[in-house]
């Protein structure tokens, strides 16, 4: 059975990816999150964030000391264009290819590039293709 239509929250609070060089993964972060147009914060903290993500260093309270390994996280595009912007900005801000911009068999629709940030770490855009959203995001004030 295919599913129509699905209803979600917000799956996790956070993630944090624990990186060797923070510089690097700024510049990185920095440019592709640019590309999807989302804002950052805390670039002068000694971590970084976006949204529920948070990079720092293993010397940050946070890590403990580790590093996290490899992951792979996927951000949400609005359009194909969009998943090509990110994929131009992560290969010319030190992102490795690892799957150009295409289509993939995942589901009709699914445009999607992936790159290897400076850690390892397989960092994916995808625009999931025409669908209509009860809302553009989920907005929380404390």
């Amino acid at each position: 059975m295919e599913a129509q239509e699905i209803h979600r929250g917000r799956l996790f609070d956070h993630v944090q990816l624990v990186v060797r060089d923070l510089a690097a993964s700024q510049a990185f972060y920095t440019a592709v999150l640019q590309a999807l147009q989302v804002p950052m914060g805390g670039a002068d903290e000694g971590y970084f964030w976006a949204d529920e993500l948070f990079v720092s260093s293993a010397d940050s309270p946070a890590a403990q000391g580790h590093l996290t390994g490899r992951t792979h996280l996927a951000f949400q595009a609005r359009d194909r264009a969009m998943v090509d912007a990110f994929y131009r900005a992560a290969l010319a801000h030190g992102g490795t290819d690892n799957g150009g911009p295409g289509e993939r068999a995942y589901h009709p629709g699914y445009y999607a590039a992936f790159v290897l940030d400076p850690d390892g770490n397989n960092i994916e855009a995808v625009f999931h293709g025409d669908a209509r959203r009860s809302a553009a995001s989920v907005k929380i004030t404390f």
